[in-house]
This record gives structure tokens, sequence and C-alpha cells, in this order.
């Protein structure tokens, strides 16, 4: 299974629907608030060039916005 990371903020509908997904699925996820973490916000900006989210990496593959379809391809399901 590979790593699967999300940042996303609270307040976020899409983040919540990954999440959501997420857990229907089984696939464990770390989670980053970057409303709440200045670093990991950074690192969103850093990675994805965009403060948008949700921003999904599943292994070094990264997806941006919940893109239901482009998720299931990458997880192999």
């Amino acid at each position: 299974m590979q790593t699967v990371t999300i940042y996303s903020t609270p307040s976020c509908h899409f983040c919540h629907m990954a999440k959501d997904f997420f857990k229907e699925k089984n696939i464990a996820y770390t989670d980053y608030n970057v409303a709440a973490d200045p670093e990991k916000r950074k690192e969103l900006i850093e990675k994805s060039g965009q403060m948008g989210v949700p921003v999904i990496l599943i292994g070094d593959q990264m997806v941006i916005g919940f893109n239901k379809p482009k998720v299931v391809q990458l997880l192999g399901l």
C-alpha cells in the first residue's frame, strides 16, 4: 500500500469528501491541517505551487483537489 498524505483545512468541503473516501475504503492517511500549521502550509506551497486544498500525495504522485477517478487509479482500487 502506498503512503497517502492530504493537505487540508477544516472548512474545506472537498477535503472532507476525500477523507471520508479514505475512511470508507480503509486507507490509512496522514492529514496536515495547513490552516493551523504554518510549516505544512509552506511545504504545501513548495510542493504544489499553490494554496488550494486538498492536495493529496499518493506515493510520489500529486493530486490537486479531490479527483476521485485519479485517486482510485493511483490507489489501484
